[in-house]
């Protein structure tokens, strides 16, 4: 591929960075990423199996978010799984994407030379209609936090044809946590473990920050691509309006199952959407 880039960037509090690319490829490019961004994820509380490690975390970015072209908010937590993983996020227009790092307590790294808790977020706010496509994510297995283990970009639908002209703008800002106009509840953690009712269950435990929505108003609502969820429930938190919904599951032969939580008002949502894949 042939091309060029474009790139104003404008430095403060956030480092602001306006790109245009013009390609043109050479040969048809059936698999294109387009505003890629890494990051690392080496373990969390969800996902320290096997670490011997002092630090509660070692991560980067803690999170993908996605806003979908129909104003969906997406959380989906990184991991660091024993095998590749490819996740694709279908969308059409999408408004925004990037790798978050929400966790800014520094007694939640215990890291006091890599400073974890200062790690900025990247995110991609498309300019003009991206059309039809997919967020991608790649999770690759990592034995240490040396390596960027984690990719996103976003694939466009349609291939780029050899001899055509493309044409991408978006804006790219590095901030501590990009800003959210919608007063939704959001994920502040992910934990899981195995279940003390059953030993062939698990149980996972996600945290929100409900803002200034009231606690007694909304109702979890949970789905699993494979099995069943058992046991769901909500409870408040202390040290301020926050909410820990948990369910167990029974994964069986499952090797792999994704789950799809969100909190409703009314029959509406009322949170972003937390989205996980549990694998073994």
């Amino acid at each position: 591929v042939a091309g060029a880039y474009e790139i104003a960037i404008t430095p403060g509090g956030e480092t602001v960075m306006d790109l245009r690319a013009v390609l043109f490829p050479r040969r048809d490019i059936a698999q294109a990423g387009i505003a890629p961004l890494t990051s690392m994820y080496f373990f969390g509380p969800d996902n320290r199996a096997g670490v011997d490690d002092f630090r509660d975390a070692v991560h980067d970015s803690g999170g993908l978010r996605i806003v979908t072209g129909s104003g969906e908010r997406i959380w989906r937590p990184l991991r660091n799984p024993g095998a590749v993983e490819v996740s694709a996020f279908a969308d059409t227009g999408p408004r925004g994407f990037g790798l978050i790092q929400r966790d800014r307590d520094f007694a939640h790294f215990q890291d006091a030379e890599a400073h974890y808790e200062r790690r900025p977020s990247a995110w991609v706010e498309p300019i003009g209609d991206w059309g039809p496509g997919a967020v991608m994510l790649f999770e690759l297995p990592a034995d240490r936090d040396f390596a960027d283990n984690i990719v996103a970009f976003w694939r466009p639908e349609a291939p780029l044809l050899a001899g055509s002209r493309q044409e991408f703008a978006y804006r790219l800002t590095w901030t501590p946590v990009p800003a959210e106009p919608l007063p939704l509840a959001r994920v502040i953690a992910t934990r899981g473990g195995r279940s003390i009712r059953d030993s062939g269950e698990r149980l996972l435990v996600v945290d929100f920050d409900l803002g200034e929505i009231d606690f007694a108003s909304l109702a979890p609502r949970a789905t699993a691509s494979a099995g069943e969820v058992r046991g769901l429930s909500i409870a408040p938190l202390p040290g301020g309006n926050r909410a820990r919904v948990g369910f167990h599951f029974a994964p069986g032969a499952q090797r792999e199952i994704e789950f799809r939580l969100v909190l409703e008002r009314a029959g509406a949502s009322a949170s972003e959407v937390w989205l996980y894949r549990w694998s073994t």
